[in-house]
């Protein structure tokens, strides 16, 4: 849109082609550029304050071996950077020394990932033991990867040179690093090489510009503005024939018309306007005070101010579960230990007799399963001054493992650098950990090797998922009962997680510790060798038991999703957990109604032949099912749907489409930005929301992305387009905010284009009278005042107008449909604000030309009348289209109508003005306000006639809402309550099936303002319940889908 107003603005200095003056195209494009460039230099100038303080800060570096104090802007790779307690990290460090004699040190990386518990950082191998000035003159080499942004990696090596290590290689990890933005916490001082400065940094090689999201308002604002152009161009090709022919015929027999000119084009303001009412939408959400989290104090926030209509028009969302539907408050709950439950009578396992008693005596398998709970895990004790202890976890799970084992004595007191101290019954028990197996999420489990300090022994102590814990447990072990286990408690709705062990033999763990030196050395695959050695040690456990956790879900979810469900929104669930867990959670926040009204269908497999086979049953069932009333939902785990994305695409595409919930299981973060891209791909509006890591490339795919400030740090909420502080803010954000912004958007919109192509009409009209020749009704000073303030003024305060009370759209979300299906912007809606303007342009040049042009007037009083009554007639056309008066609304549009005579009252004083006297003259004449009165009576009678016979004998469901609203009565009943039958092909082929050409909606209204020119329609003859949600597919809706 941006180009074609430059284009225009380009052509008007043309003299040849333009009958105006430039100045009236580019002083609003100049003004408009003028506004955006100054709030992008504003911002740019605040960057720059805060780039200007962080590279300034002083810093202690050790330069050839001699201490400096230099600014942070000056630190180069390879020096040696001091810090001391609750210093900011200038730059990535890999940490040398520390104060601490263990080599740790504490880090906060809230500014970084923002999760604000503190983690622990250790100085490599061949840094132990080196003495503080001797860091100072420490010299080596560190073999690191190119600069990325990955802030959880950092695969290297370091050399050091003789005397300090004889150049032996020595593994680097993300853990032996300190990067650029953490703060250096409870550590009195460390030290660090420089190895990324500037943009290099990990934290710099993350802030890249996203790129620009595209609303559907914006989309077909760009489409009708090319259709715009177009007749534009049929226009300058018809006047420009029908100039000359004029010339060749009439014009021979005026002596003084030589030169004719061709083509009105008037600019548009709609951008400049669109821009700032969409920063005010934005700022509507920050300033919203019933979305505040009252537990943290966290407000939402709009990051991104461009698309905030496109919330009204939501039609899939995509959630993460653990977090974001759940508060992420672990709370262990329950237990299976040697083939016995404990917690199952009282729902509690910390209070069960028979758990505590067994405890109390000793019982083996008991002591040995709260160990690996106290024990294999990253946290980290903090003793406070009272003596109390406290956790610090990078991990829920962990946090509740620790504190439920402490519950049941067995306390982990202290850790000084690889000791541990566990505390059980008064007696302390200290292990030294030897390796540490981190979790991840293909092998979905975490292991620790620890010597017992006293006997000696080496143990390996696992937990982890339990396919990655069940299959690997020694010949011979029943696990039956575990397996039990852990669907009982899924079936709950817990967390399950099951424990093991096994004993090491010296030399096989000796063998196992140089490959596992070696893969952790590799620079090339790190991670998959690390996972191939790891898999060596990882077999033949001894299963102990199955531990459950509670993470409830946050208040408010089930209403939230209830509510958004009737707003015609598709959830999709897309999580990590099992598919039981995953399941029980969906049926306890209506994701799906339990049966018999509810159907879920499950797609699983391990090969691509049983997917094939589940996936054609299950397409098959929905197929059938589509014509009954049923709320019919697919399950699917991370395995099984990556067969079906990578070979049956076009069959899974149409059971998303045929399906209105979707549950997805053990899905990674790379699956659930692949299934976003999957229903963008339809063209379907898309929503993603979570509130990890895990979940940004889910967030920053779609069309939408909503992060939660939650547990699990900042991240998700950094990089997504809005952030909140609870799940239940999200229905106020689309209902509310994007409902209003979408409706708000949609009238200035098209009301830009009427008052724009309201004078262009009139400079057509005119040109029939005055010989073809190009000249300007109106000069350029008035053009460019009409576009600039007389017309924009007044629509600006349309942001505070709302057609119905917030109340009443939370309480019907029915009405989302309309700004779904785009009633209230699309080419029909826009053809009826094309008509309008043909129309009052008519209304104004036939009584403005009739009244004056036939009184020997100037032509500067015609052309100001015919201003006059354009601008009579924004007024009305304005104050018509409000919903909701309000004292600035009032001011807005007739104070605009004041300030129009004033300032050419004003204008008409100065001799230079070219107007002298002309307003004064006017406004003196009776009939100059006779006409103005004839102008809005034949201009707004039809258009105020055709507005009430709409509203009495063809009214919509929103009218009815109004009426209601005004009347002060509740509405019980509107239409017939009867399911909107689902229709689909009767031939039901296999899975070679084409992409699905053919996909209709749910909730459908039964009329719009636009009936003709929808995105979906009705069947013929169909009720609609406004109150009761339909099935999911109408009858006649089309949409394409790309081919993958």
């Amino acid at each position: 849109m941006n180009q074609y107003f430059l284009l225009i603005a380009c052509l008007q200095l043309w003299s040849l082609i333009t009958p105006v003056n430039p100045a009236s195209t580019w002083g609003p494009l100049i003004f408009i550029f003028a506004v955006s460039a100054t709030k992008e230099a504003w911002d740019d100038y605040n960057r720059y304050l805060s780039d200007k303080k962080a590279n300034e800060k002083e810093v202690w570096i050790v330069r050839q071996g001699i201490r400096k104090l230099i600014q942070a802007q000056d630190i180069h790779v390879g020096n040696i950077v001091w810090l001391r307690e609750n210093d900011e990290v200038p730059c990535d460090l890999v940490l040398l020394g520390t104060a601490d004699p263990q080599g740790i040190c504490y880090v906060e990386t809230a500014a970084l990932d923002g999760e604000t518990d503190l983690k622990t950082r250790l100085i490599p191998s061949a840094c132990m033991g080196i003495d503080v000035e001797l860091l100072q003159k420490i010299k080596g080499v560190i073999e690191c990867p190119t600069p990325d942004k990955d802030i959880r990696r950092f695969d290297s090596n370091m050399r050091l040179f003789p005397p300090f290590l004889d150049n032996d290689v020595c593994p680097l990890t993300i853990k032996n690093t300190l990067l650029q933005s953490c703060y250096l916490r409870n550590t009195e001082w460390a030290c660090g090489v420089a190895v990324y400065t500037g943009n290099e940094t990990k934290l710099g090689m993350s802030r890249g510009v996203p790129e620009p999201k595209l609303t559907a308002v914006d989309a077909m604002i760009d489409k009708l503005t090319g259709a715009i152009f177009v007749f534009q161009i049929v226009v300058v090709i018809v006047l420009g024939i029908a100039g000359n022919v004029w010339k060749d015929t009439e014009a021979r027999k005026l002596w003084y018309v030589r030169y004719p000119t061709e083509g009105p084009c008037v600019l548009f303001s709609t951008a400049g306007i669109l821009d700032l009412v969409k920063g005010l939408y934005a700022k509507f959400i920050d300033w919203d005070d019933q979305m505040v989290d009252v537990e943290t104090g966290t407000r939402s926030h709009a990051a991104n101010t461009a698309i905030s209509e496109d919330l009204g028009q939501v039609e899939y969302i995509l959630t993460d579960k653990t977090g974001t539907l759940t508060e992420n408050k672990m709370i262990f709950k329950r237990c299976c230990i040697s083939g016995r439950f404990y917690g199952n009578e009282n729902g509690d396992a910390l209070t069960d007799v028979q758990l505590l008693n067994a405890v109390s005596s000793g019982s083996t398998d008991v002591i040995q399963f709260l160990k690996i709970m106290a024990i294999c895990n990253t946290v980290i004790p903090v003793r406070s001054k009272s003596g109390d202890i406290s956790y610090k976890a990078q991990s829920q799970d962990e946090e509740a493992l620790v504190r439920a084992a402490a519950r049941l004595h067995m306390a982990f007191v202290n850790k000084n650098g690889n000791i541990l101290d566990i505390s059980f019954n008064a007696s302390l028990v200290r292990y030294e950990v030897l390796d540490i197996l981190e979790f991840t999420s293909d092998r979905k489990r975490m292991s620790v090797v620890v010597k017992d300090c006293q006997s000696g022994k080496i143990f390996l102590l696992s937990k982890g998922a339990d396919e990655a814990i069940l299959p690997h447990a020694y010949a011979g072990q029943q696990i039956r009962t575990f397996a039990e286990a852990v669907e009982q408690y899924a079936q709950l709705g817990l967390r399950t997680l099951c424990l093991a062990w096994r004993e090491l033999d010296h030399d096989e763990y000796q063998e196992w510790a140089s490959m596992f030196k070696e893969a952790n050395s590799t620079l090339v695959d790190r991670e998959w060798r690390v996972a191939e050695v790891c898999q060596r040690l990882e077999h033949d456990f001894e299963i102990l038991g199955v531990a459950a956790i509670e993470d409830r879900l946050q208040d408010g979810v089930p209403e939230t999703i209830e509510t958004l469900r009737k707003a015609g929104i598709n959830f999709w669930m897309l999580t990590g957990d099992k598919q039981n867990t995953a399941i029980q959670i969906a049926l306890s926040c209506n994701f799906v109604s339990p049966e018999p009204k509810g159907q879920l269908l499950m797609i699983n497999g391990k090969t691509e032949d049983e997917v094939c086979r589940s996936l054609e049953r299950v397409l098959l069932t929905m197929r059938i099912t589509n014509s009954e009333p049923k709320d019919v939902a697919f399950v699917v785990d991370g395995w099984a749907l990556e067969i079906a994305l990578k070979h049956y695409r076009k069959a899974f595409t149409e059971l998303a489409v045929l399906s209105r919930t979707a549950i997805c299981c053990r899905v990674t973060p790379s699956q659930k930005a692949q299934l976003v891209e999957l229903l963008k791909s339809c063209e379907y509006r898309t929503l993603a929301i979570g509130d990890g890591g895990n979940d940004v490339r889910m967030i920053q795919q779609a069309d939408i992305g909503v992060g939660i400030s939650g547990r699990e740090g900042l991240q998700a909420a950094r990089a997504a387009d809005y952030s909140i502080g609870k799940f239940r803010f999200l229905k106020r954000l689309i209902l509310v905010h994007g409902r209003y912004s979408y409706n708000r958007t949609a009238f200035l919109s098209q009301y830009s284009f009427y008052k724009s192509l309201l004078i262009c009409f009139i400079q057509i009209f005119f040109s029939f009278i005055s010989g073809v020749s190009g000249t300007s009704l109106f000069n350029s000073v008035s053009l460019m005042a009409y576009n600039v303030f007389y017309t924009s003024v007044p629509v600006l305060i349309s942001v505070l107008d709302k057609d119905l009370s917030e109340r009443t759209v939370m309480q019907h979300p029915q009405i989302l449909f309309y700004c779904q299906a785009g009633r209230l912007l699309n080419p029909s809606t826009f053809a009826g604000w094309f008509g309008r303007s043909l129309f009052h342009a008519i209304v104004v040049f036939v009584i403005s030309i009739h009244s004056y042009a036939f009184e020997k007037s100037e032509m500067e009083e015609v052309s100001m009348v015919a201003l006059s009554g354009c601008i009579w007639l924004q007024a009305f056309v304005v104050a018509l289209e409000t919903n909701s008066f309000t004292i600035l609304q009032h001011i807005a549009i007739w104070g605009n109508l004041v300030a129009f005579y004033v300032i050419n009252w004003i204008v008409s004083a100065l001799p230079s003005s070219g107007m002298y006297t002309i307003m004064f003259r006017l406004c003196k004449q009776p009939s100059y306000w006779i006409t103005m009165i004839l102008i809005v009576a034949a201009g707004m009678g039809p258009v105020l006639a055709l507005k009430y016979f709409r509203y009495t004998y063809w009214s919509s469901k929103i009218n009815i809402l109004q009426q209601a609203e005004r009347l002060g009565g509740p509405i019980l009943s509107l239409g017939n309550i009867e399911p909107q039958p689902r229709s689909l092909e009767k031939d039901l082929s296999p899975l070679s099936i084409s992409q699905p050409k053919g996909r209709n909606s749910v909730y459908e209204p039964l009329l719009s303002d636009s009936p003709n020119a929808t995105r979906r329609s009705f069947g013929p003859g169909a009720p609609f319940d406004f109150f009761q949600p339909q099935s999911r597919l109408a009858s006649s809706y089309t949409r394409n889908c790309k081919d993958n």
